[in-house]
């Protein structure tokens, strides 16, 4: 058995071999029973483990364990760290066990550049960033692969790691084509005013998007609430948008965006326009037109993460 490490993760997913493999995978659909979801009373605060396996039915299975410590962050920590082991379909045995944190940060950003494809508008430019943990980075790399970015807003708590992404991504080319400016912001208001692209990475428990800044074609892509006590958005976001999800089973299951807006009588799961199932498989459109407000929630699927497993199995 092979081990991967995140290094050799990070060279072996390159963004657009990444969205058309998960493309291709939610199109061709595979197993993927809903994941485990266990929560880990801990002195300093309540921790998450998350257990998601996949496999196809004549080809690869996977299994991912990820463990959610929001308090690492006090202690300069990553928040969230784990494996995925990769199995051969045939014989049950273990082939690699993949660095699960970079694993996890790439198919996230690459579900929601994929997400984009479908949704946001072509000529999209202006991409907005509203945290700046390990997958607000692959944010920017992701929908810059999908969309003519031309100009990134930084949004976060934390005016160190704001001003150190900033940097980082001003000297950044997608292709040959590097951003013309890279910003930070701190009214998140007038830059969701402004904004094609409205992307959120956050461990938020209270809305941080109101839906009367989100102009008119706008594209709200909520990555981060990934349990129903969870939000980042309010219930005008919702209300307001055509709402997609990655799969209909996490929606229900522990999108907390949704599930507060339901709380709040203002929303119903039925209301969810499609997955990206039935986006991939052109069982739906997409965005109605050019100034409909598109809203994508993921929360993960262990699809995504079997697909990038296979992937760079197969291109290593």
């Amino acid at each position: 058995m092979q081990v991967i490490s995140a290094e050799q993760v990070s060279q072996g997913l390159d963004w657009t071999g990444l969205i058309t493999k998960i493309e291709q995978t939610f199109r061709d659909g595979i197993q993927a029973p809903p994941r485990h979801h266990h929560s880990i009373n801990r002195p300093d605060g309540e921790a998450t483990m998350l257990l998601m396996p996949a496999w196809e039915d004549n080809g690869y299975i996977g299994i991912k364990m990820l463990n959610v410590f929001p308090q690492n962050a006090a202690q300069g920590l990553a928040s969230i760290s784990g494996l995925y082991l990769l199995s051969d379909g045939r014989t049950g045995h273990p082939l690699a066990c993949i660095d699960g944190n970079e694993l996890t940060r790439r198919r996230t950003a690459a579900a929601s550049a994929l997400a984009a494809r479908y949704l946001a508008r072509q000529e999209a430019d202006t991409l907005l960033i509203v945290g700046t943990g390990q997958v607000a980075p692959m944010l920017i790399e992701a929908h810059a692969a999908v969309r003519p970015i031309r100009h990134v807003r930084i949004w976060g708590r934390n005016a160190d790691k704001t001003q150190a992404m900033a940097q980082q991504y001003r000297h950044y080319a997608q292709g040959m084509r590097p951003f013309e400016s890279v910003e930070v912001v701190t009214d998140l208001a007038t830059a969701c005013r402004t904004a094609d692209i409205v992307s959120c990475a956050t461990l938020s428990t209270e809305p941080l998007i109101r839906g009367k800044w989100l102009r008119p074609g706008c594209h709200l892509d909520l990555v981060g609430a990934f349990r129903p006590d969870m939000r980042e958005s309010d219930a005008d976001c919702v209300a307001g948008a055509e709402v997609f999800v990655d799969t209909y089973a996490g929606a229900r299951g522990e999108a907390g965006d949704l599930h507060q807006a339901i709380a709040e009588g203002r929303f119903n799961m039925d209301d969810i326009q499609a997955d990206l199932a039935r986006l991939t498989r052109g069982e739906h459109p997409g965005r109605a037109d050019e100034h409909s407000i598109t809203l994508f929630k993921s929360v993960g699927a262990s699809l995504e993460d079997l697909a990038a497993a296979i992937h760079l199995w197969e291109g290593r």
